[in-house]
């Protein structure tokens, strides 16, 4: 099942991105959503998504900072800006400093959402089937070992679960695995 995280300051927009993709991608896809861009950073901290789609003006930090910073947290997830500004300058800053993949325009047309996210999942698809495969040949060839291999794909499914915290006493410590709130969820 891939993942999307949607981020939006606006509640109601939220809720009709969710269920659009409710709609049409179903099971397939599961999206988590929140209106506040601290949470959404401290999520995509430990949790891959496949797709990260942003509102372009928020009263936290804008699009292209809040996409710049997941960026850097998740190199290969696939980046989506949704905006009522159709401003060129802003649209060329989302694709340069953030690597936004497509900017999508409010109010948008159903079907244009729903394809541009379907190109946006098989896209992560692919980079993810592409870093496995070039990790195959690294192993194959010697210059990367199994167990490192493996390491980096677990921890491209769930960042962090290469890493162990350990209790006073020697023990592992289980991390949460709740949602934070203010997160919906389908």
């Amino acid at each position: 099942m891939q993942k999307m995280l949607l981020l939006d300051d606006e509640p109601h927009v939220l809720a009709a991105l969710r269920r659009v993709l409710r709609l049409h991608l179903g099971a397939a896809l599961r999206v988590e959503s929140t209106t506040d861009a601290q949470l959404a950073l401290r999520r995509a901290k430990d949790t891959a998504f496949d797709v990260v789609m942003s509102d372009f003006r928020m009263p936290e930090m804008s699009g292209i900072e809040f996409l710049t910073q997941v960026r850097a947290l998740q190199p290969h997830g696939v980046r989506m800006m949704l905006s009522a500004s159709s401003d060129f300058d802003t649209v060329m800053r989302a694709v340069n400093d953030a690597g936004v993949f497509r900017y999508l325009s409010k109010p948008w047309a159903e079907d244009e959402l729903v394809s541009q996210v379907t190109q946006a999942l098989a896209l992560a698809e692919q980079s993810r089937t592409d870093r496995e495969l070039a990790d195959a040949m690294r192993v194959q060839r010697g210059d990367l070992g199994a167990a490192d291999a493996e390491r980096r794909r677990l921890e491209a499914l769930e960042p962090g679960i290469t890493h162990v915290e350990w209790g006073p006493n020697g023990e592992v410590l289980m991390p949460s695995m709740e949602l934070p709130s203010g997160f919906g969820r389908h």
